[in-house]
């Protein structure tokens, strides 16, 4: 039995990658999703807290110590972290898998699993991706600048990734993301051109 692959995504808040991560995922039923381990208590947001499993900070440091988590970061007080063991047995029998991390995260993993296939989902401009981000509604101006901030920084990691798919189509990302999983799409030299547009277009 051959063996599957782990394919990491990752994007700057706005940039759509849960819209197209479901989307994958109705199209590739048959891929395992990666629920990341948090030390943070739920919030009740199905959309949020079905990424999670909710762990004590002893649980989680007890993992750390007995290297069983790919990657994990701490922020604003809570720890976040991959768990190792579920994503090596999917691997082993031969199931693809996906997480969904931050560019932090992915520099961890790559480190760790040189075979791990990484995509970073790109707002076409930074100027569609402010007006996603005004849509929501949710957020002050000083909090929208500070997440665009966030944003250029992560964006500017994109030349890490293997694959880079521009998220200005819905349907048409998730086609890309299901097509580099399937291995039918060749890894693009042209990461720092396309980065270079995003980043001038604001």
């Amino acid at each position: 039995m051959s063996k599957g692959k782990l394919f990491i995504l990752s994007g700057p808040s706005g940039s759509g990658k849960d819209a197209v991560r479901s989307g994958v995922f109705k199209k590739l039923p048959q891929l395992k999703f990666s629920i990341s381990c948090t030390t943070r208590n739920p919030r009740n947001i199905p959309s949020e807290d079905e990424k999670y499993r909710f762990v004590s900070r002893d649980e989680f440091e007890n993992m750390i110590r007995n290297d069983q988590l790919l990657e994990y970061a701490e922020f604003c007080g809570n720890f976040y972290g991959t768990p190792r063991p579920p994503i090596e047995e999917w691997i082993d029998a031969g199931f693809n898998v996906l997480v969904e991390i931050d560019v932090v995260g992915q520099k961890q993993i790559a480190e760790k699993m040189f075979e791990a296939v990484s995509i970073f989902i790109m707002p076409p401009s930074l100027a569609v991706l402010r007006k996603r981000l005004e849509k929501r509604q949710t957020e002050d101006v000083d909090v929208l600048e500070r997440r665009l901030g966030e944003a250029v920084r992560e964006i500017k990691c994109a030349v890490r990734y293997d694959y880079i798919v521009i998220n200005d189509a819905l349907e048409e990302a998730v086609d890309d993301v299901c097509e580099i999983i399937s291995g039918k799409i060749p890894v693009d030299e042209n990461k720092n051109n396309i980065i270079y547009e995003v980043l001038n277009n604001a």
